[in-house]
């Protein structure tokens, strides 16, 4: 079966100008930005623009992070009759320490009985699937909790696991703990993807190999790079990597993805100016190979 590709959820970053865009070089399966469930539920001023769409937009994934069964149904609830969302994923892997703070995100997995509370209330309530974003421990490596978790997911209606290859104090740098993943991919009926340094086709590849998931979840590798998504699939069928795009290539991309940011990005001109000074950093960085193998 062919692996299943998908862009990641990241918080000030998969607008709907970087959806649109990674759509067009291959990303089939996209995610709005992180949301908070109690924002969301509060409709505080600015919680809908994370949330802007258009009808070529789709399919489209929606995450939420939050600590509390009944906000989280709330919230749930309301995207569902907002949007039309082909599942929901319950953020348990952030490891932004405002988010440990408020017992969400990667603290969950330190609750894992508030993880399973959760997951019933919004799979027994809800007629979307509901899918679990985990990570390989919070301080360290442990390879049966790990598992223990991801099958507390399954037993309480998860209908897919994601797991980042990282613990939550390594944040997002050192290695990929690829046995950890295979662990949980061994031990749960439900498909699992894998997610961790696919910067690269690859890197795409290690981690299908080593882990025999069923997918994998590009996040930063995606930033400024949207052909990836093309790379990767054509490494897999061809086994044939391909050097990065000329400057003139990019350059196009660039002016397309900035005429997205302008026609759909509601900030003030300042915001505005700062996310497109980012942008461009993206696209034009050195030059480095798509072969690329070496982990960040």
């Amino acid at each position: 079966m062919k692996p299943k590709i998908y862009l990641a959820p990241m918080s000030g970053i998969t607008d709907l100008s970087f959806r649109l865009i990674s759509r067009e070089f291959g990303a089939e399966q996209c995610f709005f930005e992180m949301l908070d469930a109690k924002i969301t539920v509060c409709d505080h001023p600015g919680s809908r623009r994370p949330l802007k769409t258009i009808e070529k937009d789709t399919p489209i994934a929606a995450q939420l992070v939050g600590s509390d069964p009944c906000v989280m149904l709330d919230a749930a609830e309301k995207l569902t009759t907002l949007l039309d969302i082909t599942f929901l994923d319950i953020n348990s892997a952030c490891p932004v320490k405002k988010i440990i703070k408020k017992g969400a995100g990667a603290a969950l997995l330190q609750n894992t009985a508030m993880l399973g509370k959760i997951i019933h209330t919004l799979s027994s309530r809800l007629q979307i699937p509901i899918t679990v974003k985990l990570r390989t421990g919070f301080d360290k490596r442990d390879i049966k909790q790990c598992v223990n978790t991801a099958e507390l997911c399954e037993a309480n209606g998860a209908s897919m696991i994601f797991i980042h290859g990282r613990t939550r104090s390594q944040g997002y740098s050192g290695i990929i703990d690829y046995e950890s993943i295979k662990a949980v991919k061994d031990a749960v009926r439900i498909p699992v993807m894998g997610s961790g340094n696919i910067f690269a086709p690859l890197m795409a590849k290690k981690m299908l190999d080593e882990t025999g998931c069923d997918g994998i979840l590009v996040a930063r590798g995606a930033m400024g790079n949207p052909w990836l998504f093309r790379n990767i699939e054509h490494y897999l069928q061809k086994g044939e990597t391909r050097t990065r795009p000329a400057l003139g290539v990019r350059e196009k991309v660039l002016a397309k993805h900035l005429a997205y940011i302008e026609k759909y990005n509601d900030m003030t001109d300042r915001n505005k100016a700062g996310y497109i000074g980012k942008v461009k950093k993206w696209y034009l960085k050195g030059d480095v190979s798509f072969s690329q193998t070496g982990q960040t």
